[in-house]
């Protein structure tokens, strides 16, 4: 992603929203030891968790862990981070809004999310299968279950994705890199 490594390096501040045991917030935070890290969730005891993990990986001083929802977290960032989350919110567009106001100037918002093709014969394979299974029984009744309930899910592909981040008021996304699992995207005010 564009100067966002470089960021780091320097010392930026990150918000990972949706970091359930927070996991991805104390990867990031051994590898990036100059930045602060905030981790958001609304599960209070995997937040409970988050902070045993963080105090045990010796990162705590570098980590603060909130409960606080995709639209109602505070601060301002460098960086927002949301793994594999984003499609299962009721809102995501007003989580799109919400994240743009909470960048700082030249701030970036990574979203990582299961891959997917936009067509459904383009999930037909192997990977495809799993991700509709699960998202037919986790994600889309996690966001029908919320306010507004999108139900993006997790095989919505990255043309949904780009016009529900787009509709945040980002002006550019873009596909930073791709795994057969993965997809991340960049998106910037």
């Amino acid at each position: 992603m564009e100067g966002v490594k470089e960021k780091l390096e320097r010392g930026a501040c990150v918000a990972d929203v949706g970091c359930g045991h927070g996991a991805s917030t104390i990867l990031l935070a051994k590898a990036f030891p100059q930045s602060q890290f905030s981790g958001f969730d609304c599960h209070e005891p995997s937040l409970v968790r988050a902070r045993e993990l963080a105090r045990e990986s010796g990162v705590a001083e570098r980590i603060t862990i909130q409960r606080a929802s995709a639209k109602e977290f505070p601060g301002t960032y460098d960086l927002v981070a949301f793994f594999d989350c984003l499609h299962d919110m009721g809102d995501p567009r007003g989580v799109a809004l919400h994240v743009k106001s909470a960048l700082r100037s030249g701030g970036t918002w990574m979203i990582v999310e299961p891959f997917a093709g936009d067509r459904l014969e383009d999930n037909l394979n192997p990977i495809g299968r799993i991700f509709y299974s699960a998202s037919t029984q986790i994600c889309v009744p996690a966001s029908l279950s919320q306010e507004v309930g999108t139900a993006l899910g997790a095989q919505c592909g990255e043309t949904r994705l780009r016009e529900v981040i787009m509709s945040g008021g980002f002006s550019r996304v873009r596909r930073a890199t791709a795994t057969p699992f993965n997809l991340v995207l960049e998106a910037r005010p």
